[in-house]
């Protein structure tokens, strides 16, 4: 690792320094921007169970609109980085993307099972389409408005570190949609639970989303003259412009080991994320549904509980201490001991084994909840939680010092939401070849979920997939970040040569 005390503390700046209700308000809207996707996944499952389309149809809805994502996210972080307006360039979108997501997510749900597989298909592609562009306006701006926020290196992991832990929140309350959309005593059927919890998932989505362009100030050193004209007549130079730009970011290596490695870790994890789950019933309760309960969904809870409590702080604490790389060294290795330790945490459940909060229920209304867990399973989560915990904190802080680097080598205007949209780009591709992969490896080591019983070779082989993939991908993770060059005292001094020649640009002007 780098010379440590070479990375002597730096004060921040009145001026650099993001009030705390600003952190919140951005963190407002990392909330919609996980909750959106995540009740999505959740409430894709019933396509096939409530409304009766086919499986390999339903796999289309989910792809189609990807494609359409893939597209619109560089595009949409471009119009953003060149818009001129009274309010900003980022606000606007903000507050309009915010709106039409909400209203638009609960459009394609309101589905009925009368109206036939094949009405319910291209009712859903359409307005599926027309979310994804909507979420597209107001989440690539989000981007990069926090890239922008503050200029000051350990500020910007503060308010990342921030806003990833008030996401989380939405992993703790996703879970719980299984078990809600599943009560007979709420709703009449799964659909109208689909229907009906669309509406809060929306207006929830709706509040929250907007706080951000109301309460959040934007920080743009763009002049207008290095702006790129947004208009129809310019179409064909712009798309020249965003396509150098591309190029431009393909040539930043720090970038690149950025990507690389969130490609690595994040899709590691998600390649073997269902496994849990099928290891959780199929192996510690033998194929019993009924016994695991609620387990898999406190296990996921809990993971997103310990990440936004207790380790997205400490890792901020790590990266303002010794340096953002290090922290992303060393909460990686933790991480990967966590992944090792789930050998020993999944167990077979017996009457001999240890329950946290035996026979405990928790009743909200006619909702039941039960609190049972084992203990041992306990063990991993923490360990594991320095993995998704430290990766999108920090990522997302190292990148906004990477805008920098890129105004230094490429002059105005700022282009925080191109960057942005290309990073979230390749999180976006990587998860979907990270799903189809572990379809693969369930395959490959024989499973069945339509068997109660698993063989015990079967179990074994995926308990072990379970451990070595998301290990491998952060070690080889490590390895790409181990020479990044882009450290907190060369993006000071970067700070510094920027700060000097915009005086220079303004004086000119001023002229």
């Amino acid at each position: 690792m780098e010379n440590i005390n070479a990375l002597k503390p730096r004060p921040t700046t009145t001026i650099d320094k993001v009030p705390l209700f600003q952190k919140a308000a951005f963190g407002s809207g990392h909330l919609v921007n996980n909750l959106l996707p995540g009740a999505l996944g959740v409430f894709s499952f019933f396509l096939i169970t409530a409304y009766g389309i086919d499986p390999a149809i339903a796999g289309l809805l989910a792809a189609i609109p990807r494609f359409f994502d893939a597209l619109s996210d560089p595009i949409m972080g471009f119009i953003s980085d060149n818009t001129e307006s009274r309010w900003g360039r980022r606000r606007p979108y903000i507050f309009a993307g915010a709106i039409l997501s909400a209203i638009l997510f609960i459009v394609q749900w309101q589905m009925f099972e009368e109206n036939g597989s094949t009405y319910n298909f291209w009712y859903f592609l359409t307005f599926s389409i027309l979310f994804i562009f909507a979420n597209t306006i107001f989440s690539t701006p989000l981007i990069g408005f926090g890239y922008e926020m503050s200029s000051d290196t350990k500020e910007r992991t503060r308010l990342m570190g921030i806003a990833n832990s008030v996401g989380q929140v939405s992993w703790m309350i996703v879970p719980i949609f299984w078990v809600l959309i599943a009560n007979k005593d709420l709703f009449d059927s799964q659909a109208d639970g689909v229907r009906t919890l669309s509406m809060y998932v929306g207006f929830a989505c709706l509040f929250f989303g907007i706080l951000p362009a109301i309460f959040c100030k934007e920080n743009d050193v763009s002049d207008a003259d290095s702006k790129a004209k947004i208009t129809f007549k310019e179409l064909k130079n712009n798309i020249v412009i965003l396509w150098n730009n591309i190029k431009n970011m393909t040539k930043n290596l720090p970038f690149m080991r950025l990507c690389g490695a969130t490609f690595l870790v994040f899709n590691g994890f998600q390649m073997v994320a269902s496994f849990s789950y099928f290891i959780i019933v199929f192996y510690m309760y033998k194929g019993s549904y009924e016994m695991a309960g609620t387990v898999p969904a406190i296990f996921s809870i809990l993971g997103a509980f310990a990440t936004a409590v207790l380790i997205i702080p400490i890792v901020s604490w790590l990266a303002n201490k010794y340096g953002k790389r290090n922290a992303f060294i060393i909460s990686t290795f933790i991480s990967i001991i966590g992944y090792i330790l789930k050998w020993w945490g999944f167990v077979v459940v017996d009457e001999n084994t240890a329950v946290l909060f035996n026979d405990v229920v928790l009743q909200i209304g006619v909702v039941k909840f039960s609190l049972e867990m084992p203990i041992i399973l306990l063990l991993p989560i923490p360990f594991m939680a320095f993995g998704l915990g430290g990766l999108f904190t920090l990522m997302m802080s190292m990148t906004a010092d990477v805008c920098d680097l890129d105004e230094l080598r490429n002059g105005l205007p700022r282009r925080e939401g191109t960057f942005g949209a290309v990073y979230w780009w390749m999180v976006k591709i990587g998860q979907s070849i990270a799903l189809a992969l572990g379809g693969l490896v369930l395959s490959l080591v024989g499973f069945d979920a339509g068997k109660s019983v698993q063989a015990v070779e079967t179990m074994n082989n995926l308990r072990i997939a379970d451990i070595i993939i998301p290990s491998l991908t952060a070690g080889l993770a490590v390895w790409i970040m181990w020479n990044y060059s882009l450290n907190e005292e060369r993006v000071s001094k970067i700070k510094k040569e920027l700060q000097e020649r915009r005086a220079e640009r303004k004086m000119k002007l001023n002229k």
